[in-house]
């Protein structure tokens, strides 16, 4: 979901929500709760009111994923993104993306801009735990450099504040470069 590649079309994610939920196969649930979800997310409904039904859906999809397969960090942190574009409570998802295991680098960045843009970024668990994804972030400067000011333009007071912290220490000269904004 979060390695850029584009959703599977909507007759693919229905013709597989036809066996997914019957089974009990993690990888199966896994797949179609991410296909589900990220069918939602790169296409939303027009109207607010189908647009939070379909993200109910997506959750209901991606939840019943976990239970059966608990430790997948993307999905977890799917489940947390749905959650902060429903206006909902995201940190117990995100914080579970982190203690669920590794996650490759553009996934950790997709879940720096998850945390930094909600909630999530006061919570001091997850402010420790996100430097990993900053300093992963920075690791890898030339190519998310653009993106992490992206990030920071777009983070609240909180996640400004986080990017501010994990970076005054990891790369002072990136630091200063935010603070420029």
């Amino acid at each position: 979901m979060f390695s850029g590649e584009f959703p599977p079309e909507k007759v693919n994610v229905a013709a597989s929500g036809v066996l997914a939920p019957l089974s009990f196969d993690g990888d199966l649930l896994a797949n179609y709760a991410a296909a589900k979800a990220a069918d939602f997310l790169h296409h939303p409904a027009a109207d607010a009111n189908n647009r939070a039904t379909e993200n109910k859906a997506a959750q209901d999809v991606v939840v019943a994923a976990l239970k059966v397969s608990p430790i997948r960090p993307a999905l977890w942190l799917t489940l947390g993104t749905l959650k902060a574009q429903a206006g909902e409570l995201a940190t117990p998802a995100v914080k579970m993306s982190y203690l669920a295991g590794a996650v490759p680098i553009a996934v950790a960045f997709a879940r720096l801009q998850t945390v930094t843009s909600n909630a999530a970024a006061a919570d001091e668990e997850i402010k420790l735990l996100a430097q990993s994804d900053v300093r992963a972030a920075l690791a890898n400067r030339s190519r998310y450099e653009q993106l992490l000011i992206a990030a920071y333009l777009q983070a609240t007071p909180q996640g400004k504040s986080l990017l501010l912290e994990a970076t005054r220490g990891t790369d002072p000269k990136f630091n200063q470069i935010l603070r420029r904004y």
